[in-house]
């Protein structure tokens, strides 16, 4: 039996690996006209989308006022949109438009490579134990 210290220290572990992997996966990748924290956001909004402005300022630790300039530039570049929360006119979502989904979709298909790479080889009892593995920490940890 693990305890739950030891289990916090292979989370800790994994996190900052995790933060290792996502670098060199995405290290090469052309940012032309973006900065790395506006592609943050655009990953971000790529897998949790609509999202308000608090909730993108929150998760990614941004003050609103960042969040704010942010989204604009992102908007001006024609890479994500806002939209009016129709219960609530003071309410805004932001989304990726059709722009945004088709670079970030570029940006995946790059990933995926690399990964697949990483994951060439591995066999498919393995495969298995680390999808349900990361079905366990969405379920439990992550709360997703």
């Amino acid at each position: 039996m693990v305890s739950k210290e030891a289990l916090f220290e292979q989370l800790a572990s994994l996190i900052a690996s995790a933060h290792q992997l996502h670098y060199e996966m995405t290290k090469d990748l052309p940012m032309d006209d973006i900065t790395p924290l506006q592609y943050e956001i655009l990953e971000f909004l790529s897998v949790k989308q609509p999202i308000t402005l608090s909730q993108l300022s929150e998760c990614k630790g941004i003050s609103m006022p960042n969040t704010s300039r942010e989204i604009k530039k992102l908007t001006d570049k024609g890479l994500c949109e806002k939209i009016d929360d129709a219960g609530d006119r003071r309410k805004q979502y932001v989304r990726l438009s059709a722009s945004g989904e088709a670079r970030m979709a570029e940006s995946f298909t790059h990933m995926k490579q690399l990964f697949l790479q990483r994951v060439e080889g591995v066999q498919d009892a393995e495969l298995t134990q680390m999808s349900e593995a990361i079905g366990v920490l969405r379920a439990t940890v992550l709360r997703d």
